[in-house]
Formats: C-alpha cells, sequence, structure tokens
C-alpha cells in the first residue's frame, strides 16, 4: 500500500501540532488538495516557487499560535526560492481557501483569501536537532 506521506516532510512538535512539507510541485498539489483538510493550515511563500506547509492538529482548532505559525512560515521561507534573502513575505490561510484551477501546473493554486506574515527562514536540521 502506498503511504499517503510519501514525498511530503513530516516534522511533529510536542504539543500535537503536525507540519507537513511538499518535496516537489506534484507533492505540493497533493499535500494542499487531497492532504490537508479544510481547518488546516497552509502557508506559502509569496511570490516565488516554494514548498507548500500544511499544519494541523487532530484537535482542529480554529486558531493558531504565533509560535506555530511563526515555524510554520519559516519552514515555507527556507523551503522556497527566497532562502538566502532574509526575512520575506508568506501566504497563509486555511486549506478551505486553496484550490486548483483547472489545467493549472504542479503546484500551482490559487488562494481565495489570505494573510501575509513576515518569516526569516528557518532551518529544520538545526531547528529539529536533525530529525
Amino acid at each position: 500500500m502506498n503511504d499517503p506521506l510519501d514525498g511530503i516532510r513530516v516534522y511533529n512538535l510536542d504539543d500535537g501540532w503536525e507540519i507537513l512539507v511538499g518535496k516537489t510541485a506534484r507533492d505540493n498539489d497533493r499535500l494542499s488538495i487531497r492532504i490537508g483538510k479544510p481547518a488546516d493550515f497552509w502557508f506559502h511563500v509569496a511570490g516565488m516557487p516554494g514548498s507548500h506547509v500544511v499544519v494541523r492538529h487532530p484537535d482542529r482548532p480554529a486558531q493558531i499560535s504565533r509560535d506555530v505559525k511563526r515555524l510554520a512560515g519559516g519552514l515555507a521561507a527556507f523551503f522556497g526560492k527566497g532562502r538566502k534573502g532574509g526575512r520575506v513575505a508568506i501566504h497563509w490561510t486555511t486549506c478551505a481557501n486553496v484550490s486548483k484551477r483547472r489545467g493549472a501546473p504542479a503546484g500551482q493554486v490559487q488562494l481565495k483569501r489570505y494573510d501575509t506574515l513576515m518569516a526569516e527562514p528557518i532551518d529544520p536540521d538545526v531547528y529539529f536537532g536533525g530529525k
């Protein structure tokens, strides 16, 4: 049986949050459209190619803490093309606001609405200690 998270980086936080990061454009599509549930949170570096990041918790809270949001934004920045540019703009929303236009290239999605935060790239090997 195929693992639904095959090709997806998975980072688990102590408080139950799970951060999923796509590796390729096809992984990003799967993560954003099929794996991510409507209440899950979605992050992506603004205006440039990069990994889609989905953040979820088994309790499906309506809000995400500032620390988890900063970490998810930092991972989106790190796995985006602007990684070497310092602070970058990150669009974030819920997966309910992410859709794919028919015929759009792999990894390209549309957002109904979103917020923007500024984030420094966070290297997961440093943050998670090589997990």
